[in-house]
């Protein structure tokens, strides 16, 4: 039976700069050390389908799902820039009460948007931004008879067919 999402995995070239924004600049939070594997890891190579892999990697709570980020050191990763209409994860959306207030303290931090936080025609209200990677991130606000989905509770089970 499926019970929900755990993580999501991000990729990046500095472990230390991504915790540092998710866990400082976002309000996350690190759960426990960074690991490792080496090259020569038989398993991490079968399951990621790479040669040689080597990374190191952490977990990062936020809120109700963990973020997955790797930093690998071998093989050399790709630079790749993601736009919002390409193939594959596309963002990171994270529910927030008071957006204005978040978008303000985020930008003060540094963080860029594409713009203002706007009203969405369903009611609820969103704008996009990027992490220090270029990844997307979207903050959004679900006023109260907004048509967007909202949250279940924690531990609530997935239906099943």
């Amino acid at each position: 039976m499926m019970a929900g999402l755990h993580h999501v995995a991000l990729s990046t070239p500095d472990l230390e700069r991504c915790l540092s924004f998710y866990c400082g600049v976002l309000g996350g939070k690190q759960v426990g050390d960074v690991n490792s594997w080496e090259r020569g890891n038989k398993i991490a190579d079968r399951m990621t389908r790479l040669d040689n892999s080597a990374a190191r990697y952490a977990f990062v709570d936020v809120g109700n799902i963990f973020l997955e980020i790797f930093e690998f050191s071998s093989p050399t990763p790709a630079d790749q820039s993601h736009r919002a209409c390409d193939y594959g994860l596309v963002h990171l959306c994270f529910v927030v009460d008071e957006i204005q207030e978040e978008y303000a303290r985020l930008k003060a931090a540094g963080m860029e948007f594409n713009g203002s936080p706007v009203k969405f025609g369903d009611g609820s209200i969103f704008t996009y931004g990027r992490d220090p990677d270029g990844n997307i991130i979207e903050l959004l606000e679900i006023p109260a008879g907004a048509g967007t989905p909202k949250l279940r509770n924690p531990g609530q089970r997935l239906a099943t067919g």
